[in-house]
């Protein structure tokens, strides 16, 4: 999921999202500029902070959420919108680290992932778009075989597969780049900040206090947990960091321990202007979110007023590329030729934060503050029940939670200097095998 935006000095990305233009957002809502004394403290306004906020209110608990921006302006606003079963990691660390019985629940928690948001969708009345179905494609014949091995290993757990190759791909999707493609029920996509604002909204109608433009400057930790901003604090028996807290500037003053343990990785989006429909039915047939299995990765999907969103071009350095449009543009012509000379109206990017492993990491410092980072791009239903989780723990019951707190995960190599070079060398390396 996205961390934050990639904006100001840089001119060559828009102010404003897609998302954020396709959105009437209320009024701001005030900073905080009083000291507050209650339950629950949550650092942060995307999916994770919202979910565990609405979570720990419908428990009785008195909650605060503080965020720096606006709700949704990070990850949450930004992101490409697609609600993915499993893991940015595959099972592999679930079955490394926690055994069969638990890889087993951890891949069935995911699952749980994907029906929370409808449940709440339905349940608070969220108008976002939703929209069912996905499709995994592959642009080789080696990354075709391992695509087969990972849809076989879904059909394993229950997941139904629809499988496509050679005359038969323009049936899932209808694109010159791809050699096979599968097409699954279970994961589909949404409007992501029309979802984050209803979620805001119903943690608002279930009493839980949200403060925009109040980014925290310190946390002292105790018994009582003071989260300060610059005109107020919070005092709560429990904290929750769940944002871009975790970022390397501003990790250090919350969460120094765990912050070396996540990387910001930029990846970008442009959007299109809007499109015929029956062409937008052509090209990917029953309105799918699409993705390919190649290591540095392309994603995209149709908005509603069907536009084409693309995202991929991911940046390891923390510099948004050059020409990046044009090279947006290029790569969408490259997958939809029909698609070479239409307007780009959009473009954006943000940080996505990846674990080493790619694997999520949640976990507690000390007794009574929880953290939830390194979504690794699965941010959009693993937020959700990830909320759910630390909710259900502070309440007292931490079986499900501890599945990924008892993960275990290295920091970056390099240091504060030398973590992001190291990582950009790492990533070169797969980029090269993906083209291989």
């Amino acid at each position: 999921m996205f961390v934050r935006s990639l904006v100001g000095s840089d001119t060559q990305l828009n102010q404003k999202s897609y998302y954020e233009a396709s959105v009437q957002r209320p009024a701001a809502l005030p900073a905080l500029q009083e000291t507050l004394d209650v339950d629950a403290v949550v650092v942060g306004a995307g999916f994770a902070g919202l979910s565990a906020a609405l979570e720990m209110a419908q428990r009785g608990l008195s909650v605060v959420v503080l965020e720096a921006e606006r709700i949704g302006s990070g990850a949450s606003g930004r992101n490409g919108g697609q609600a993915i079963v499993g893991y940015a990691s595959g099972q592999g660390p679930f079955e490394q680290h926690l055994g069969a019985a638990d890889a087993q629940r951890a891949w069935d928690l995911s699952l749980e992932a994907i029906d929370l948001i409808d449940t709440r969708i339905a349940l608070h009345g969220i108008e976002c778009d939703r929209v069912n179905g996905y499709v995994y494609v592959a642009d080789s014949a080696r990354k075709a075989q391992e695509l087969h091995e990972e849809m076989e290993g879904l059909k394993r757990r229950g997941i139904a597969v629809d499988w496509a190759e050679g005359a038969d791909l323009p049936r899932l999707i209808n694109s010159p780049r791809y050699v096979a493609a599968a097409r699954e029920q279970r994961s589909g996509h949404l409007h992501p900040l029309k979802y984050a604002l209803g979620l805001a909204r119903a943690a608002q109608a279930a009493g839980v206090r949200i403060f925009e433009h109040s980014p925290v400057t310190g946390l002292q930790r105790g018994a009582t947990l003071v989260a300060s901003t610059a005109r107020g604090q919070v005092k709560a028996r429990f904290g929750v960091l769940a944002g871009n807290c975790m970022l390397p500037e501003y990790g250090p003053r919350v969460a120094p321990e765990v912050t070396p343990r996540i990387m910001p990785v930029g990846t970008y989006i442009v959007g299109t202007a809007p499109l015929d429909p029956e062409l937008c039915a052509r090209l990917i047939p029953r309105n799918a979110a699409v993705c390919d299995n190649n290591f540095v990765l392309d994603y995209f999907r149709f908005s509603a007023d069907h536009r084409m969103l693309f995202g991929g071009r991911v940046s390891y350095t923390t510099r948004t590329p050059t020409n990046l449009q044009a090279v947006m543009r290029q790569r969408m012509g490259e997958v939809f030729p029909a698609l070479r000379e239409v307007p780009v109206e959009f473009v954006w990017g943000g940080f996505v934060d990846i674990s080493m492993n790619r694997a999520p990491d949640f976990g507690r410092l000390g007794d009574n503050l929880y953290y939830l980072q390194g979504f690794s791009g699965h941010g959009v239903a693993l937020t959700g029940l990830a909320g759910l989780l630390v909710a259900e723990a502070i309440e007292g019951q931490a079986s499900r939670f501890d599945v990924y707190a008892r993960l275990k995960h290295r920091r970056f190599p390099g240091g504060p200097l030398l973590r992001t070079p190291s990582l950009a060398l790492g990533m070169l390396w797969h980029r090269l095998r993906d083209v291989m």
